[in-house]
């Protein structure tokens, strides 16, 4: 991998994606191998909407390496509440740290923060646009359960908005994969993103659909996103299709029994809670897979930049 930042996962070669997957499964078998791999190094987090599991992973992540973090805090409690530009933030933070995570509300916020900052910055989310690292743990579970090429996989739920179905979709244009949308017609793909995909792959791979029933039978994987309240700007639109995708038990009967189903978290009701006992079920492994992926990501992101021994 040679890239300064992470912004967008259409950056990324397979050469690239399989680089940190395949550091991601010896850091996996081994976490003890890099434990002081990064000590002395400081990350600096800095995100401007609420955040579970990308912010904790970052931070297990950055830690289990030998490192520490800097965390900017809540917007309220930051300079950000007093007026302060985003330019001027993460210039003000790169002084105090080797690398950066940015979450921000805007589309686009990271590319535009890149260009401020000479650490690498990694993009863990910017509105609706792109969410990379989610993509390289998405895959690494995806490659772990059911692999990378000769795949069928339904991506289902809110596709306008879902930056982590962006990020994945464009990734998925490096492998042999079919890639099936599943919709409402009001939560479809953006255009622009369509026409990138068939671009990119001749749109051989790529199809659109706004029911899971008549392409169900046939998947290897069925990536559920969950319906996003926070993105619709007119809550009459969200509650138009709220609840309208879902998954129990007995969507399952017309699954294959090797089917892998995913979801990037936090779910509200698109998954039954009694999938959760189930062999397709790999969402909570997923979520886990973010530190072992994290730590591969940080790990070539800081040993490029700086003169640790190889």
């Amino acid at each position: 991998m040679r890239h300064d930042h992470l912004i967008t996962s259409k950056q990324l070669s397979r050469a690239d994606i399989e680089t940190v997957l395949d550091r991601a499964a010896e850091i996996d078998d081994d976490p003890s191998a890099v434990a002081d791999r990064h000590a002395n190094r400081l990350l600096g987090l800095l995100f401007f909407e609420p955040s579970t599991r990308t912010k904790m992973s970052f931070e297990t992540a950055m830690k289990r390496l030998g490192g520490d973090v800097v965390d900017m805090g809540s917007v309220e409690s930051s300079s950000v509440k007093k007026g302060e530009t985003l330019a001027d933030t993460v210039r003000v933070i790169e002084g105090y740290t080797d690398a950066l995570v940015l979450r921000h509300p805007k589309q686009g916020a990271a590319t535009m923060a890149s260009e401020f900052v000479d650490v690498p910055l990694l993009n863990a989310g910017d509105g609706a646009g792109h969410h990379p690292t989610q993509t390289l743990l998405d895959l690494y579970t995806i490659r772990e359960n059911a692999g990378l090429d000769d795949l069928t996989i339904g991506i289902m739920g809110d596709l306008k908005y879902g930056r982590t179905v962006h990020s994945l979709a464009y990734a998925l244009t490096n492998f042999d994969a079919r890639q099936h949308f599943i919709s409402p017609e009001s939560l479809q793909l953006p255009r622009e993103v369509v026409y990138d995909l068939h671009q990119a792959d001749g749109g051989a791979g790529i199809r659109e659909h706004d029911s899971l029933e008549e392409v169900l039978p046939s998947l290897d994987v069925l990536y559920v996103t969950r319906i996003q309240r926070e993105r619709f700007p007119d809550e009459q639109e969200y509650q138009k299709v709220a609840g309208e995708y879902q998954i129990d038990m007995e969507t399952l009967e017309a699954a294959s029994d090797d089917l892998t189903i995913m979801h990037p978290l936090p779910r509200v009701d698109e998954i039954a809670p009694a999938i959760d006992e189930t062999e397709c079920a790999a969402y909570f492994e997923q979520a886990h897979n973010g530190v072992p992926v994290r730590m591969a990501l940080l790990d070539l992101l800081l040993r490029e930049g700086g003169d640790d021994d190889e």
